[in-house]
C-alpha cells in the first residue's frame, strides 16, 4: 500500500475540522461507547496541536517531528485551557466549572477558531510531504505485540497463566533480532513504526495486569486521590486543605503534587470528555502518552548516530526496567518527559525560525513545569550548566541562549511560589536540606542509597542470575563510558552539535554527584534519575560498541557493531523484564510474569496490588464513616495505596496499626486481604502475623466483612 503526498486545500482543511467536531459531539452527546473514548481521545490528542503547527507555518518538521509537536501542543492546550477555564469559571461564580458542557464549548470553539485563522491564510495546507511508502508485510507483525500484550495481561490476570507474557517478551527480542539485523524486512522508515509497537506492548503487558491501579510502589495513590478530589469537586482548588475533628490540615506532599496540572486538570478534562474512570485514564492513555517518548528520542538520535543505531538506542532506553515499572505509578513524570523530549527537539532543531522557537520553547517550557517540578529542576540544570560550559568554551550558540534560562526560571518559580502555598518551593528546600545535612556522611557508601551500591557492585547479589543480570547491566554503563571517552578523545568522529554533545557531558556529571554526594539519588531514587539520563546516555552505549569494534577491528564495522549490541541488549533486556528470573524460578520483582507467585509482602504491601475485596472494604469504608472525625487504624500498605486510592482517605488521618495500638471510642479498624487472607500486617520494615494483634479488635464491633476485608469499630 502506497501513501500518497497530499497537499489539502484550505477549505477543505475547515470542512474536515468541522466534520470531525461533529463526529466526536456526536459520540458524546449520545454517549457511544468505545467511539467516544477512542475518537475522542485522538481528537482532543492530536488535532489542536496540529492546527497549532499550521497557525506557526511549522512546514519544516519531518513526519515524526509532526507528530510529537502536535501531541505535546495539544496536551499543552488541554492542561492550560483546562486552567483557564477553572479560574475564569469560579471568578464568574461557576460552582463547578470543569464540566462537560463549558469543556466541550470552550476547547471546540478554540480549536474552531484556530481552523479559521488557518483558513484566513492564502496558502494550501500541507498536510504530508515526503516519499511514498511501502508497508512492509513483517512490519506489520509489530501490531500483533501489544494485542498480545492486552490478551496476555488478561489472560494472566485472571487465570494466573503468564504464558502469553512469555511469548510477548520473546517475541519482543526476536523482532528487534531480525529488524537490526535485516535490512530488506524492515525498511529505517519503520523504525518509529516498531519502536511506539514495542514500547506500547511492554507498558500494556504491566499496566493492565490488573483492573485496580498498581502503584509499582510510586506516587499514583496521591495522584490519583488529587484527580478524584478535582472531579468530585467539579474545580481544581490552588489550596487543597482537609478538615478533622481538631481543625483544617495541610500537607506539603499533598500542595506539592495539587500544583502539578498533569494530574489535576489533564486527566479531570480526559476523564470527563471521554467519560472514562480514572483507573483506566491512568492505565491506557498515560501508558499510551509514555510511548512516544522514546520516539522523540529516536529522533534526536537519528541525526547524529544514523537511524538504525538510534532505533537500538531506543530499545535500550525501553528495555531499562523503570520504563515500565516505576514510571506506570508516576503519571506527572510521564506527561513532563514527553515535554522535556519536545523540548530538547526545539532546541536542537536549527531549521525552526527564532520566532517560531521561542514560542514553542515558551509553551512547551510551561508545560513541562505545570506537569512534573523535579525533571523541570533537571531541566534547568541541564540547560543552565551547557550554557555555562559553552561561555567557559568561548562557544556560542542560538539553542541555548541566556533568554531562554531566564524565561523557564522565572516561569517555574512563579508557579511553584505562588500555587499550592509554596509548597512544591518548600519540597525544594528540604530537599536541598536534607542533602546538606548527609554530607557528613560522605565516607559512608551507605549513604548513597541501596540502588547506587547495587549499580557499583557493592551490594550482595541474592543469586547467581542476579549476578549475571548484573554483568550485564554493568555492560552497557561500560559500553556508555566508552562511548564517551570515545567522542571525548575524537576516536568516534560522529557530526554532533556541540549542544548535545555537552548535555551528553552534563549528564555524566549529573551521575557522579548522583554517586558521590550523599542522599542526591535519594530525592527522586537512583532508578528514576537513571531513566532520565538515558535520555543522553543511551546512544553512548552503541557508540561504545563502535569505539571497541574499531580497536579491535578494522572490517565489516556495521555487522560486528550490531552483533555485540544484540549479545548485550538482548540479555539485558530478558533480565530486566525478569523473564529469567521466572524461566528459572528465580526470586522475581515482575508483577505480570510472577505475581502469581510473589511474597504476599512485596505484592500487597511494597508494590501496593489490591484485589476486590480490599477495594469493595474501602469504598464501604468513605461511604458509610466520616473519617475525618473518627480515629482510622489500618497497616501501611493500606494506609498508602488502597485507601488513598478506592477509599479517598487523606494519608494524615490514619493510625498506624502496631502491637502498641489502642483504638478510641468510634474509632476504626480496617483489615485488608493482605491482613485477613494473607495474615500479615506490616509496619514499617517490621510485620506481625494478624493472630498476634487480634486483642487490638477483638472486643470491637464487626461493621463490615466481604471475606477478604474487615471493618470493626469500637463503639463502647
Amino acid at each position: 500500500m502506497d501513501f500518497l503526498l497530499t497537499r489539502l486545500d484550505k477549505r477543505c482543511f475547515l470542512m474536515l475540522i468541522i466534520i470531525m467536531q461533529l463526529i466526536v459531539s456526536v459520540t458524546v452527546l449520545f454517549d457511544i461507547p468505545i467511539a467516544r473514548q477512542i475518537l475522542g481521545f485522538f481528537y482532543f490528542t492530536f488535532l489542536p496541536g496540529f492546527i497549532f503547527l499550521k497557525l506557526l507555518n511549522l512546514n519544516e518538521l519531518r513526519h515524526l517531528e509532526t507528530l510529537l509537536f502536535s501531541i505535546g501542543f495539544s496536551i499543552a492546550f488541554l492542561m492550560i485551557v483546562g486552567l483557564l477555564i477553572n479560574e475564569f469559571g469560579l471568578l464568574f461564580g461557576v460552582s463547578q466549572p470543569l464540566s462537560l458542557i463549558l469543556l466541550m464549548i470552550v476547547l471546540n470553539g478554540l480549536i474552531l477558531l484556530s481552523g479559521v485563522l488557518v483558513y484566513s491564510r492564502n496558502r494550501s495546507t500541507k498536510i504530508r510531504a515526503g516519499e511514498s511508502i511501502r508497508i512492509s508485510p513483517f512490519a506489520l507483525l509489530f501490531v500483533f505485540l501489544p494485542i498480545l500484550s492486552i490478551v496476555g495481561a488478561i489472560y494472566a490476570s485472571v487465570y494466573q497463566n503468564n504464558l502469553l507474557l512469555l511469548l510477548l517478551i520473546i517475541g519482543i527480542s526476536l523482532v528487534f533480532i531480525v529488524s537490526v539485523l535485516s535490512k530488506n524486512l524492515l525498511s529505517s522508515k519503520f523504525y518509529p513504526f516498531a519502536l511506539l509497537m514495542i514500547a506500547i506492548a511492554i507498558l500494556f503487558h504491566s499496566s493492565l495486569i490488573s483492573t485496580y491501579i498498581v502503584p509499582f510502589g510510586s506516587d499514583v495513590p496521591v495522584e490519583y486521590f488529587l484527580s478524584e478530589t478535582t472531579i468530585h469537586n467539579g474545580y481544581w482548588s490552588s489550596t487543597l486543605t482537609f478538615l478533622s475533628g481538631s481543625g483544617s490540615l495541610w500537607s506539603t506532599e499533598y500542595g506539592a503534587m495539587n500544583a502539578m496540572l498533569s494530574i489535576t486538570i489533564l486527566p479531570v478534562v480526559y476523564s470527563i470528555l471521554l467519560k472514562m474512570d480514572l483507573t483506566w485514564i491512568f492505565k491506557l492513555l498515560y501508558p499510551a502518552i509514555l510511548a512516544f517518548v522514546p520516539l522523540g528520542l529516536y529522533q534526536i538520535w537519528q541525526k547524529y548516530i544514523g537511524k538504525k543505531y538510534a532505533f537500538i538506542s531506543a530499545f535500550l532506553f525501553i528495555a531499562q526496567e523503570t520504563f515500565y515499572s516505576e514510571m506506570l505509578g508516576l503519571n506527572r513524570q510521564i506527561i513532563a518527559e514527553l515535554f522535556f523530549v519536545i523540548l530538547l527537539l526545539v532546541m536542537l532543531n536549527k531549521k525552526i525560525e527564532p520566532f517560531n522557537k521561542m514560542t514553542c520553547f515558551i509553551i512547551f517550557s510551561f508545560a513541562l513545569v505545570l506537569s512534573h517540578y523535579a525533571l523541570a529542576m533537571i531541566f534547568l540544570f541541564f540547560v543552565s550548566f551547557a550554557l555555562l560550559l559553552l561561555i567557559v568554551l568561548k562557544r556560542s550558540s542560538r539553542n541555548i541562549t541566556v533568554s531562554m534560562i531566564v524565561l523557564f526560571f522565572v516561569i517555574m518559580f512563579a508557579w511553584y511560589i505562588y500555587t499550592s502555598r509554596s509548597a512544591t518551593f518548600d519540597n525544594f528546600l528540604e530537599f536541598g536540606g536534607r542533602v546538606y545535612r548527609q554530607l557528613e556522611d560522605f565516607f559512608n557508601p551507605a549513604s548513597r542509597g541501596q540502588d547506587v551500591l547495587r549499580g557499583l557492585g557493592l551490594a550482595e547479589s541474592p543469586s547467581i542470575w542476579n549476578s549475571i543480570s548484573r554483568i550485564f547491566a554493568y555492560i552497557t554503563q561500560v559500553l556508555i563510558v566508552f562511548g564517551f571517552i570515545g567522542l571525548a578523545t575524537k576516536r568516534i568522529t560522529i557530526s554532533i552539535e556541540k549542544e548535545y554533545l555537552i548535555f551528553s557531558l552534563t549528564a555524566m556529571v549529573f551521575l557522579a554527584i548522583l554517586i558521590l554526594l550523599p542522599g542526591v539519588a535519594n530525592t527522586l531514587r537512583m532508578t528514576r534519575f537513571y531513566h532520565i539520563l538515558l535520555f543522553f546516555l543511551a546512544p553512548l552505549c552503541v557508540i561504545g560498541a563502535l569505539f571497541i569494534v574499531k580497536l579491535l577491528s578494522k572490517h565489516k564495522k556495521e555487522l560486528a557493531v550490531s552483533a555485540l549490541l544484540l549479545i548485550v541488549l538482548v540479555p539485558y533486556f530478558l533480565f530486566q523484564t525478569e523473564f529469567m528470573f521466572e524461566i528459572t524460578g528465580s526470586d522475581s520483582w515482575s508483577i505480570p510474569l510472577s505475581g502469581y507467585r510473589m511474597n504476599a509482602l512485596r505484592l500487597y504491601g511494597q508494590y501496593g496490588y489490591t484485589d476486590s475485596y480490599s477495594v469493595y472494604g474501602a469504598r464501604w469504608l468513605s461511604e458509610n464513616v466520616n473519617i475525618g472525625n473518627s480515629g482510622l487504624y489500618a497497616d501501611g500498605s493500606s494506609r498508602n495505596y488502597v485507601l488513598t486510592i478506592y477509599g479517598m482517605v487523606y494519608r494524615g488521618y490514619v493510625n498506624l496499626l502496631s502491637n502498641t495500638t489502642f483504638v478510641t471510642r468510634n474509632g476504626v479498624v480496617y483489615l485488608s486481604t493482605l491482613n485477613i487472607i494473607e495474615g500479615v500486617i506490616p509496619f514499617e520494615r517490621f510485620s506481625w502475623n494478624t493472630t498476634e494483634l487480634t486483642f487490638i479488635f477483638d472486643d470491637l464491633s464487626l461493621v463490615y466483612t466481604n471475606g477478604g476485608s474487615i471493618t470493626y469499630e469500637n463503639i463502647s
